[in-house]
């Protein structure tokens, strides 16, 4: 294992640690164990409250999408893997400025559970809560079983669409109503070339060949749909946008917005190179393209690997994502 770090049991709170000091503007640390995220600058007194949480591995997510028009606060846990219950009521009560707070966050196991649980725990100080999970990942399951979706990169467009939509002054019942329908509009897939290594490992999540690619792979590590030899960009590109366009109808005169995102190792150039492909396959169905977003935006350390997001707009979500946000990792004005 090649990695600047100092002791792998501290590899987070480090960096916790040098995020808040490098973004004081931005960030600030609560709880007792300080495994919490919140906004430097509390929402407005009677704003709805929007958390999210998950392990560590993956920035922007979770953490760096705590700020004005975005995330109230966040609980994060090791590298892969979910913040204790405690963690996450920490965050709520963070985020709870009297309006209720919901509970924003992947559809994974353990984060399902402990987030089930902080909701119980924040009851006893009267702090109402309602959840709304992101399963995007059309790979990690079919249609018919949509509720058994992983949720990847769209968890960031209903990030951005709830948090305006809370600080635009909505209450409760319709900041969830509008993050479900962000959460519902939105479509992933991945492709990886390379594993990541979790430091408290030492070693890769798993093994694949230097001519290997593996198609439809979680960003855990978890399988995909199949691995094969590494495919030109294009193959790749068209492949992906044939998996998205299968499971969500585009049709012309639809406003989508996409993401070509890096899942760590990745450079820009290979991202826009594939974006080519994208914006010619939204195009030839008739769609109009909003806030196109090419980057770091949802990672897996250093795993080398892209994943594409689509989110299907319509005029309120579409008002919501280009409202105004600010954090350390993504700014619109």
């Amino acid at each position: 294992m090649k990695k600047i770090l100092n002791d792998p049991e501290s590899y987070v709170d480090e960096m916790l640690d040098g995020l808040c000091a490098a973004h004081p503007e931005f960030y600030r640390l609560v709880g007792e164990d300080k495994r919490a995220v919140a906004r430097a600058t509390p929402g407005a007194e009677g704003k709805v409250g929007i958390v999210t949480g998950g392990g560590s591995g993956h920035l922007p997510v979770f953490t760096g999408y705590v700020g004005p028009g975005l995330l109230d606060a966040c609980a994060i846990g090791q590298v892969f893997a979910s913040p204790s219950a405690e963690q996450m009521a920490d965050a709520i009560r963070a985020a709870d400025r009297g309006a209720g707070v919901l509970r924003l966050y992947g559809n994974y196991g353990g984060d399902v559970m402990n987030f089930d649980m902080a909701g119980d725990l924040v009851e006893m100080d009267d702090i109402e809560t309602t959840t709304v999970l992101l399963a995007d990942d059309v790979a990690s399951a079919p249609p018919e079983e949509a509720d058994k979706r992983r949720g990847v990169a769209g968890m960031v467009y209903a990030f951005k669409i709830a948090g305006a939509a809370a600080e635009a002054g909505k209450d409760l019942t319709d900041v969830t109503r509008i993050a479900q329908k962000a959460a519902d509009a939105c479509r992933s897939v991945g492709a990886a070339l390379s594993p990541c290594t979790v430091p408290q490992a030492g070693k890769p999540t798993f093994e694949i060949a230097e001519d290997e690619m593996e198609m439809g792979m979680g960003i855990h590590g978890e399988p995909g749909v199949w691995r094969d030899k590494l495919k030109p960009a294009d193959e790749i590109a068209e492949e992906m946008m044939d998996r998205l366009l299968a499971d969500i109808e585009v049709a012309s005169g639809d406003r989508v917005s996409i993401m070509v995102n890096s899942l760590g190792a990745t450079p820009p150039e290979e991202l826009y190179i594939l974006y080519r492909i994208v914006k010619k396959r939204l195009d030839g169905a008739g769609a109009d393209i909003v806030m196109p977003l090419v980057g770091r935006y949802a990672t897996s350390m250093e795993m080398a690997g892209v994943s594409f997001t689509l989110c299907k707009l319509d005029e309120e979500l579409e008002g919501y994502l280009k409202a105004p946000c600010d954090c350390a990792f993504w700014t619109v004005k």
